[in-house]
């Protein structure tokens, strides 16, 4: 009788331990789901992602974060969702793209103009951006190729007696441009007669315009687009006064290997499609992926 009891009582703690580890098994599942975090949708790129060294890393996020700065004024390169209220575009998923080969979660320190992210680089408030390439920027900046290619065109009334660029760079003319945007560094170069008007935000520009009566306003092609449709009465003169060409920035201090990181990730991301892709998510048109030799 005594060794019955014995076996029966293993036997049910046998049964118990076995419902135990079944349930514990079953618990553990959503648990270890839920400290990965959101599931990321499929990589658009067609290679696959190349891990960066350890002593890249404490160069590009040496605080273990990667911060990005994204500019809100350029709505080809970002633009806020309005359905999270979170930044969202092509300058958004490259830094996705960038924090995960890094393995180092990402900050985005998001701005509303050219010169404010320009800032956050030079002034060690952001590891990364995202500019046009321009020699003024150049000279704290280590700047990648161009990923994408944007037009700056004039806008002007429909009553108004200009209808090409050479007309615009005259006496007496005012142009209104984003304040430190590429086009107001290319037009500062370029314009010698006509008086530039800064706003402070690329955004801002066609209200602006509108609200001092000023002659002409500069600006990416898409935002003027947008703006024109908005208030009526406006049109685009038919050629464009520059081709800007958006970049991937990193500070001169981070070093020449980084500067040749960060190039490689861009040529990569160009030569898989990633970018292209991107574009077409966010419905971005009138951009175009640069080639290697623009």
């Amino acid at each position: 009788m005594t060794k019955l009891s014995t076996m029966r009582r293993q036997t049910g703690l046998i049964a118990t331990l076995s419902i135990v580890l079944a349930v514990s098994a079953a618990l553990c599942v959503p648990v270890f789901a839920q400290t990965q975090g959101p599931i990321s949708p499929p990589p658009t790129a067609s290679q696959p992602a190349k891990q960066a060294s350890e002593s890249m890393v404490k160069v590009f996020a040496p605080s273990g974060t990667l911060r990005a700065s994204i500019n809100l004024g350029n709505p080809v390169l970002a633009s806020i969702d309005p359905a999270t209220g979170k930044a969202v575009g092509v300058s958004v998923d490259l830094a996705t793209e960038l924090a995960g080969r890094l393995d180092v979660p990402l900050q985005l320190v998001v701005v509303r103009s050219a010169g404010a992210s320009v800032d956050n680089v030079n002034q060690d408030k952001a590891d990364i951006g995202f500019f046009a390439v321009d020699p003024k920027r150049g000279q704290e900046i280590s700047f990648t190729k161009p990923y994408v290619l944007i037009e700056g065109f004039y806008l002007v009334r429909d009553a108004s007696p200009i209808s090409t660029n050479d007309q615009v760079d005259q006496p007496g003319v005012t142009v209104a441009v984003g304040k430190d945007s590429a086009y107001d560094l290319f037009l500062t170069r370029e314009l010698h007669r006509a008086k530039i008007v800064r706003i402070p935000t690329s955004p801002a520009v066609v209200q602006d315009f509108l609200d001092q009566h000023l002659d002409v306003a500069a600006g990416v092609k898409q935002q003027l687009e947008r703006d024109a449709a908005k208030a009526g009465g406006l049109r685009i003169l038919d050629q464009r006064f520059m081709v800007i060409r958006q970049a991937m920035g990193v500070p001169k201090a981070k070093g020449d290997e980084a500067a040749a990181y960060l190039s490689t990730f861009v040529e990569d991301m160009k030569a898989s499609g990633f970018v292209a892709a991107s574009l077409a998510r966010h419905q971005i048109a009138g951009a175009v992926v640069a080639k290697d030799n623009d």
